[in-house]
Order: C-alpha cells, then sequence, then structure tokens
C-alpha cells in the first residue's frame, strides 16, 4: 500500500535542487505527484506530494531529513490523509491590486475566514506603479467557498476592505466551478 507525503522544502537557490529531491524520491520508489516550487529572494522553497511503498517510508524519510546536512536542503514532511468530503465547495478566482501597504492580506485573509472559506491558492507580488514608482501589491489565488456562504455579505466586507486599504478586488468563476 502507498502512503502520501506533503513536502516543504527550503534551500539556497542553485542548481540541482530538484534533481536531488526527485532522485531521493525515486530511490525510494516514491512518486513526484503534485509540486509548486519558487524562488524568491535568493531561496528556493516549495511543497510537493508524493506518493511512497509503506515500507519505504521510514528510509525515504531518513533519507530527506539528511539533505539538510548532506546538501543544505531543508525539507520538513508530513503523512497526509486523502480525506474525502461530502461537502460541494463553489471555487472562485480573485484579483486585488492597489497601494502597497501593511496589512493587505491580513484583511483579505480574515475576511475570507470569516466565511469558513479556504483559500487554496495564493500568489502575491510587489512591484512599481508605471506612472509614478509607487509600491503597487497585486495577489491573485483560488478560494474556496461552502455553499452556504452569504454571498451579498462577502461582496459587502470586501468592498468595505477596498474603500479602507484603496485597493480593487475582484471575485470571478474559476474553471471547473463545483467540487464534490
Amino acid at each position: 500500500m502507498n502512503r502520501s507525503l506533503v513536502l516543504s522544502i527550503l534551500s539556497d537557490d542553485k542548481p540541482g535542487v530538484v534533481e536531488i529531491l526527485a532522485k531521493t524520491i525515486a530511490n525510494h520508489q516514491g512518486n513526484w505527484l503534485e509540486s509548486r516550487l519558487s524562488h524568491l529572494a535568493g531561496k528556493f522553497a516549495g511543497i510537493l506530494q508524493v506518493s511512497v511503498p509503506e515500507d519505504q517510508l521510514p528510509a525515504l524519510k531518513e533519507s530527506l531529513a539528511a539533505l539538510q546536512d548532506q546538501k543544505g536542503i531543508e525539507v520538513v514532511s508530513a503523512e497526509t490523509t486523502e480525506g474525502v468530503s461530502d461537502t460541494k465547495l463553489q471555487l472562485l478566482h480573485f484579483n486585488l491590486m492597489g497601494n502597497d501597504r501593511p496589512g493587505i492580506i491580513r484583511e483579505l485573509s480574515q475576511a475570507f475566514a470569516s466565511h469558513q472559506i479556504n483559500l487554496d491558492d495564493l500568489q502575491t507580488q510587489c512591484t512599481s506603479m508605471p506612472w509614478s514608482g509607487d509600491p503597487m501589491f497585486t495577489a491573485q489565488g483560488l478560494i474556496s467557498l461552502p455553499a452556504n456562504v452569504d454571498m451579498d455579505r462577502l461582496t459587502d466586507q470586501l468592498n468595505d476592505i477596498s474603500d479602507e486599504l484603496g485597493v480593487d478586488i475582484e471575485l470571478g468563476a474559476a474553471e471547473d466551478s463545483v467540487t464534490d
């Protein structure tokens, strides 16, 4: 029987990190399933899901932990349970854009959490506005809404955040907008 692990990866950004991880996983008959990997501020970070035969799990965890001392790659692993939910969720995409300032993600995430909305994907970036050079913050992501979310209340709350922080927030349909 195969077991599923989610791995969190952090190292200096250098060539070969993915190859080292892939080789370590393959050496234990593991299968690389999904990943989100990126470099940021001179670091390489990511999360990935792997499947591995149960009898290989302890050895894989040990080999991954050893990468810290051997290769400078920090790996934290957690076993997962593929839970099945009978709750229907609506997926929405969101975009946010405005002048950068502290607290934007805090306000947005509080609004989502207050409606039991799960933040499935989040990407942020800070750039300069072309006309003024002022810092501009953008965020986009994917959220999962339970069927009982009061959309009018959520929209009102997001509009209040937009007014308070001086940002634009848009919600839109995402591909495959309902999951079982």
